[in-house]
């Protein structure tokens, strides 16, 4: 009895080994592969790129005092509509000492010329009444005095000038009156009442006391990589997406592209600018983030694949046509294929044996 068990025992062990075998012997036959399959259709094919960038006035103008001085009164704020010509700002001169006190001095100068000029004229004046002294000595005099006259009006102007900054002649045309150069928008007002300002000259750009933009006429400033701009041309219509517009998307015109390029980040890009639509320009601000898409090349009614199912190698581009299916045996034939426009989920067939009724190996399952 003992000796059945330990022959049955041996029996079932064999016949696991012999099972464990097979089966591994089985699973590792290699197995038919069967992919999907699918069919080229006719559609447009677009070519695009996307330029980062901000939404600007085409002319921003910074607005300088032509004197220095301080800020004694500003009369706009950001987002006031001015006029050419409108006053922004007053200034309140701080005078040199060296300029005020040679300014008095010409006052006194002129002062003592205008007294010792009245005196000679009526001396000469009272000899040429009793007939003592000739006409032309009385007629030199008389202008010397006016002339002396004249000077001493003219010193105390220049007193004034350095003094007040504003000119008894011409007060309207104070230099203490910043006025604005241009009719727009006022985008910033960066000084307070109270700043000292300076004026531009030869050793400095001057002190920015707004800046005026007309925002009627607004660009899109972007980037372009180098490997896309020669696709690009002046006049290409572009679609405007700022972010802070949900849904936003507004119509451009490419209008210049920078003909040098600039180092980003290691990357050469080339400036573009596209100028938006008028109509459009009430709901846009300076400075808004945004982003263009131009059309770089477009196909209509084109031979189309999907991108995946292409096989690159080198310069050759090869697709795999199903010749045969047998169940679930399936025949492909590599095929060149002469691709065009991608947008990269399809792409353009230029050049093939293939048609809408080829079916493309695929994805395999």
């Amino acid at each position: 009895m003992k000796k059945f068990f330990k022959i049955l025992l041996w029996t079932l062990v064999g016949v696991v080994f012999a099972g464990t075998f097979v089966y591994l012997f089985i699973n590792s036959r290699p197995q038919e592969a069967v992919y999907d399959t699918v069919k080229p259709e006719m559609a447009t094919v677009e070519r695009t790129t996307v330029l980062t960038g901000k939404i600007e006035p085409r002319d921003e103008i910074e607005i300088k005092p032509q004197i220095s001085g301080i800020i004694s009164e500003i009369l706009v704020e950001a987002g006031d509509r001015v006029a050419n010509g409108d006053v922004i700002a007053k200034i309140k001169i701080i005078p040199e000492e060296a300029q005020l006190s040679s300014a008095e001095s010409r006052v006194k100068v002129a002062e003592i010329n205008l007294e010792q000029a009245r005196l000679t004229y009526e001396r000469t004046k009272s000899l040429y009444d009793k007939k003592y002294e000739s006409r032309e000595k009385y007629e030199a005099d008389r202008a010397a005095w006016q002339n002396a006259l004249q000077d001493l009006a003219q010193a105390r102007d220049q007193l004034t000038i350095v003094r007040d900054g504003v000119s008894a002649s011409n007060a309207q045309g104070s230099n203490t009156l910043v006025r604005s150069t241009v009719t727009g928008v006022v985008l910033e007002v960066p000084v307070k009442v109270g700043s000292s300002v300076i004026q531009a000259n030869t050793f400095n750009d001057g002190t920015t006391i707004a800046k005026v933009a007309d925002m009627n006429d607004l660009i899109f400033k972007g980037k372009i990589d180098e490997t896309e701009v020669d696709l690009l041309r002046e006049g290409m219509p572009v679609r405007i997406a700022v972010g802070a517009i949900a849904g936003s998307d507004f119509p451009a015109t490419v209008e210049k592209i920078a003909p040098m390029a600039s180092d980003d980040n290691g990357t050469n890009t080339f400036e573009v600018k596209a100028a938006l639509s008028a109509g459009e320009l009430g709901k846009l601000r300076a400075g808004y983030s945004a982003n263009a898409t131009v059309i770089l090349e477009k196909a209509e009614n084109a031979l189309t694949i999907p991108e995946s199912v292409v096989e690159y190698a080198g310069d050759s581009a090869f697709v795999y046509v199903l010749a045969d299916s047998i169940g679930k045996k399936q025949k492909f034939t590599r095929t060149p294929v002469t691709t065009g426009i991608s947008d990269g989920i399809k792409v353009e067939v230029r050049g093939s044996e293939i048609s809408t009724e080829n079916a493309l190996r695929g994805n395999q399952r």
